[in-house]
């Protein structure tokens, strides 16, 4: 039987000699072809053993995201499904997008109050009426119509005849800064020694519940390795964020999915949103969502678009005058991408110690080395202290990074504001940050951070699956209170 030469045969020969056609020549460019993975014929006659890097070049450096909900927040157990807090309300009275009648006779002072609102603005209240272009009238209310808008008060101006005549246009805003009675005048009557009128009556104002809630989900992930690769050495040395190391390559896809699932975490508390009627979702048998950080303040605070240095310290300053409507907490905490973070050393470069801002280090114990080793940078404006700092998550080309325009999230003020709770799992009062976590806890099983191995290798003796299974799983949800005091940044 003939024996046809392949590569990596060998011809036999009855005598020990060396022979063309039984040994392998590396000189022969056909053979050193097959070698494709070597580059060229050229590459397969190098037959020494090549300089070998046994470990990854980290060209990225630390790539794991998470820790802004650990400086800015708390975690605490919830035992529910939903997580209801009360919110105050405001203690003024006031309304907006109000209207009032063309001037005519007995109608020119009459304003509309809008739908969607209940009036509470008692007759003999003195009011403020103002537009948007700088005019006003202070104005005595003669009558109103309380409850669920909309619902008319007739005032009367104090300065003029009419509210047309004091210079008011368009829509009105309107706010009771006090009341006036004449001598010996009783409530509720609008004129003294009258018997009360429909919708004259004295308004005995309730405080309101404002309530708001956000509900926990679970959040799963796993990685699987078969138990012939958990025995198989690679030639790549092992070293990862959590300090993993060995030859084990396993070792680090394990690693890294642990890290990305704790990336996750945040990122979900961060991003997530609530299913709502007109979404794609369908709510409870696909999905429920929850109400992540973007969210919150889109829909509850502030947003600032299209802040730059260029415009100076005024575009800072605009928001100053928003806080000083709203919390006016006096620590707050900045973090920012790169852009924004270069626009905020621009604007502070131009302001001096004194009246026009400076430094300020007060949340860090007046230790400004304390606050660059946190990473921050501080500064006062106003009566406001601010500290800076980057968030990497912004930055990221595989997260927020790789987002401008519109879309793109440039930053976010977080106040530094803590209220007392009574915590019913510790049992004792906390102070409580307005951004803080809330996971899945009793004494049956606690599910803020759930890790378990299932299969047959790698310690785990639960199926007959050669394999392990590395299981991830978390149930928890972000409560951000008073998001009326935090600033979201957004590009243009």
């Amino acid at each position: 039987m003939a024996l046809t030469p392949q590569f990596g045969s060998i011809i036999p020969s009855q005598a020990q000699e060396i022979l063309a056609s039984n040994y392998l020549q590396w000189n022969d460019t056909a053979t050193a072809a097959t070698f494709a993975g070597w580059g060229s014929a050229s590459a397969a006659l190098r037959q020494y053993l090549p300089e070998i890097y046994e470990q990854e070049v980290e060209r990225y450096g630390n790539r794991t995201l998470s820790g802004f909900l650990r400086m800015v927040g708390a975690e605490l157990p919830m035992t529910s499904d939903q997580v209801i807090w009360s919110e105050q309300n405001r203690l003024h009275i006031a309304y907006d997008n109000c209207t009032f009648a063309a001037p005519g006779v007995g109608a020119a002072n009459a304003i509309t109050i809008p739908a969607g609102v209940t009036n509470v603005i008692s007759p003999r209240s003195t009011v403020v009426v103002m537009d948007d272009f700088g005019a006003e009238a202070k104005c005595l209310v003669v009558s109103s119509n309380v409850g669920a808008g909309p619902v008319t008060i007739n005032v009367d101006p104090y300065q003029s005849a009419t509210l047309a005549a004091a210079g008011l246009v368009g829509n009105v805003k309107v706010f009771v800064y006090g009341s006036e009675y004449l001598k010996g005048q009783t409530t509720p009557n609008a004129a003294a020694g009258a018997a009360p009128a429909t919708g004259n009556q004295m308004v005995s104002v309730e405080p309101q519940v404002t309530q708001f809630t956000n509900n926990p989900i679970i959040i799963r992930s796993k990685y699987v390795v078969n138990g012939s690769d958990m025995a198989q050495i690679g030639w790549i040395e092992v070293a990862t964020e959590d300090g993993t190391g060995g030859y084990l390559w396993y070792l680090k896809a394990e690693s890294e999915t642990r890290l990305r699932f704790e990336d996750y975490l945040e990122m979900v508390c961060v991003e997530a949103e609530k299913v709502t009627a007109a979404g794609a979702v369908v709510l409870n048998t696909e999905a429920v969502g929850t109400e992540g950080l973007f969210s919150a303040i889109t829909n509850r605070g502030n947003v600032m678009t299209g802040f730059s240095a260029a415009a100076g310290i005024s575009d800072f300053d605009e928001i100053l005058r928003n806080l000083d409507t709203q919390g006016a907490i006096e620590e707050n905490m900045l973090f920012l991408d790169r852009s924004t973070a270069l626009d905020f050393d621009d604007m502070l470069a131009s302001i001096s110690a004194g009246s026009a801002g400076g430094t300020a280090y007060g949340l860090f114990e007046n230790s400004e080395e304390m606050a660059l080793n946190l990473g921050f940078s501080g500064f006062r404006r106003g009566s406001y202290d601010f500290y800076k700092t980057d968030w990497k998550y912004l930055n990221d080309a595989s997260t927020r990074g790789a987002m401008t325009g519109p879309a793109s999230i440039e930053g976010v003020l977080v106040p530094a504001g803590t209220t007392t709770v009574y915590d019913q799992i510790l049992g004792t009062n906390i102070r409580r940050p307005f951004l803080h976590v809330r996971y899945r806890a009793s004494q049956a099983d606690d599910r803020r951070m759930k890790s378990w191995l299932t299969g047959s290798a790698g310690g785990a003796f639960t199926s007959d699956l050669d394999a392990m299974e590395v299981n991830f799983l978390s149930e928890r949800c972000l409560v951000t209170q008073a998001a009326n005091n935090f600033v979201l940044f957004k590009g243009v």
